[in-house]
Order: structure tokens, then C-alpha cells, then sequence
């Protein structure tokens, strides 16, 4: 099997609190045959609402979200004395190797070139959904 494009599954974590939202992002690869190989899934982010005590996180809009959830994903900034370029071939070496290890035949470049699809879990989608947002209180 090959790997057709990457997904990046996006949705809220349990551990936002009050006036902030919380996300994780799940990456994987999805093959040809519809099989799935994990590649990342300790990344995400945090927003936090604008204004003091406000709750307020604005307009969470589709298009934002994923830009983000690509972003999180990698490649990451480079470390000190190394450049962009070498941590963007790392970064998609490192993955290619991931899925090496489950015995899937595919390079970096390969890798870099495929398209990226980001899904919106089901309580994220809600919240995109229910028009002007809060961020969601916890018990």
C-alpha cells in the first residue's frame, strides 16, 4: 500500500477551561487500500479568549482551523544553526520513517507532495457551527 494523502483530525480536548479552547490534532496517513498509519498525535493548540474574563474567542472559522492544524503539524521551525529547508526535509524524513516501521514504502518527498485534508471532530464542528463562540466552560 501507498499513502494517498494525509489527515490531520482535529477536536476539543477535555482540558480547556474557562475562557479558553483547546485542541489536539491527530495525523495520519491514509493508504490507498483506505488504511490509516498514525504519524503524529501529541500536537495541538490553545486559544484563549480575547479580553479578560470575557469568554469571548471571536469568529472560529473552518478555513482558520485547519490553516492551524497544518501548521501544528510541521514541518517546525528549524533549530538554531540549521535552516528552513533542513527542518522541512527532516521533518517529512522523520514521517516517511514512521511509516517505514509499519511497512509502508514512501520518501519524504513523496510525503510533502501529497494533499492534506484536516477534519473537524464532531464537538468542534458544533462549536464552528453555533455561530458566535464562547469558549466552552468546564464543570
Amino acid at each position: 500500500m501507498t499513502p494517498v494523502r494525509l489527515e490531520t483530525t482535529v477536536e476539543l480536548r477535555p482540558d480547556a477551561g474557562a475562557g479558553r479552547l483547546s485542541v489536539s490534532a491527530r495525523h495520519e496517513a491514509v493508504l490507498g487500500g483506505g488504511d490509516r498509519v498514525l504519524l503524529l498525535d501529541d500536537r495541538g493548540w490553545v486559544e484563549e479568549a480575547r479580553g479578560a474574563g470575557s469568554g469571548e474567542l471571536g469568529p472560529l472559522r473552518e478555513t482558520d482551523i485547519a490553516f492551524t492544524a497544518r501548521t501544528v503539524v510541521g514541518p517546525d521551525e528549524p533549530w538554531p544553526g540549521r535552516t528552513a529547508a533542513e527542518a522541512e526535509r527532516d521533518h517529512w524524513d522523520a514521517l516517511a520513517e514512521t511509516l517505514r516501521r509499519h511497512g509502508v514504502a514512501a520518501g519524504g518527498a513523496e510525503l510533502s507532495s501529497l494533499p492534506h485534508r484536516v477534519v473537524l471532530g464532531p464537538l468542534l464542528r458544533a462549536l464552528v457551527e453555533s455561530g458566535p463562540q464562547r469558549a466552552p466552560e468546564t464543570p
